[in-house]
């Protein structure tokens, strides 16, 4: 390990400054022996290092001086001049070349001593993992971004400065604001990890988060990369599981009518799935419970229920990260399920109910993220589809409808 770059197997449980939460999680699953595609950290403090030497820093320091975060507009200003500023920084030569060369002992990696001369193409993700000064305990997921199926040496560096520039997407700068972090004192590592080449995905839940039920494991699946399920796309493939005894307790099959894979030039790309495949169970059986069989590991490792996005390539089954949920309140369940009676009147629309409570107030329906500034405090969002984007949006209402 340098100062610079930490391979998953030099990172434990004490090294959320130096890698982050998703970095260090990998790399204490990989060193237990989970299906973890390997891969190493550029470390927060190469970030740091990065901010303080190029002048960054103090340009960083005058944009954010005297920001409203409720100013929808402004914040998304402020957040486009500094993520330019730092993709026009180049990064230092000395640490660009460290990268470079880590990236194709990470290729070697993955072939055999008399293929090396292929290392240098291995395809890889690279992801985001922030951390924050003396505040290992908050939480920065999903605020920042990832870059799949990136190739070559000069493009993962420019991978890693992108990463870096995505600390200051607007989400992730009203998080900070609203929680009082000092934007200075948060820092970013870049997960560079071989890439696993997806033709199914999803995430995983070690607690079943509609019902808060501990004794449920539930599976979320589609074809193709898993970022579709994030940016809620595609209605997935749902698996329940009893915890306990790995059974599957109920299955339900969604239509999915497209996924996202990389194609012949190596770009990530849309396509429609066959039609006789769209309505077919994406994970057999078996793969659902061994699954779960994982989770259910993972859950009594770290002691907390956890959220894991995993990837199949050629029937291999890989987890590429996990996190605890943030979300379970131990003996939630029981008021979770309890009904609420219906006033009687014409129901207008039903659904699946992602967050339950009742709620009663203006309506704004956003069909573009240009239109978030029109929601105000205590209005319920109507939109399409949320995105993380619209998380200062989303902050203000009291409610969201999406389709």
């Amino acid at each position: 390990m340098s100062k610079h770059i930490a391979w998953f197997k030099d990172l434990d449980a004490d090294s959320l400054p130096v890698a982050g939460g998703k970095g260090t999680n990998l790399g204490i699953m990989y060193k237990l022996g989970f299906p973890v595609p390997n891969g190493f950290c550029v470390t927060a403090q190469t970030y740091q290092e990065y901010i303080e030497t190029t002048g960054v820093k103090e340009q960083l320091q005058r944009l954010l001086q005297g920001l409203d975060k409720e100013d929808t507009d402004t914040l998304q200003q402020i957040a486009t001049k500094i993520q330019d500023l730092i993709i026009s920084t180049p990064i230092p030569d000395n640490v660009a070349e460290e990268i470079m060369d880590n990236y194709e002992l990470l290729g070697a990696d993955q072939h055999k001593a008399s293929d090396i001369i292929h290392a240098k193409d291995v395809f890889v993700a690279v992801r985001s993992s922030a951390t924050a000064e003396d505040l290992p305990e908050a939480s920065f997921a999903g605020q920042q971004a990832t870059y799949l199926n990136v190739k070559g040496k000069e493009k993962v560096v420019l991978a890693v400065l992108a990463c870096w520039a995505s600390l200051f997407t607007a989400r992730a700068i009203y998080y900070r604001e609203k929680n009082h972090f000092d934007h200075l004192k948060v820092y970013i590592c870049a997960v560079v990890q071989r890439m696993v080449d997806a033709d199914k995905s999803g995430i995983m839940f070690t607690i079943n988060p509609a019902t808060n039920s501990f004794n449920e494991i539930v599976i979320e699946a589609i074809y193709g990369l898993g970022e579709l399920i994030v940016g809620g796309e595609i209605n997935p493939d749902m698996y329940t599981v009893e915890k306990s005894s790995r059974e599957i307790k109920k299955i339900e099959v969604r239509k999915k009518q497209f996924g996202l894979f990389k194609n012949e030039s190596g770009e990530n790309e849309k396509q429609e799935i066959p039609a006789d495949e769209q309505s077919r169970q994406v994970l057999s059986d078996a793969q659902i419970k061994e699954l779960a069989r994982l989770g259910k590991k993972l859950e009594e490792h770290y002691e907390k229920p956890q959220d894991v996005e995993w990837a199949v390539e050629r029937e291999r089954l890989y987890l590429v990260q996990t996190r605890a949920v943030t979300t379970f309140k131990a003996g939630m369940a029981q008021q979770a399920t309890t009904k609420v009676s219906e006033e009687e009147g014409k129901i207008l629309l039903k659904g699946e109910t992602a967050s339950g409570g009742v709620y009663a107030g203006p309506v704004r329906i956003v069909s573009d993220p240009s239109e978030l500034s029109k929601v105000q405090k205590g209005d319920i969002l109507v939109t399409a589809m949320t995105t993380p984007d619209m998380v200062p949006a989303m902050q203000r209402a009291g409610a969201i409808i999406t389709d």
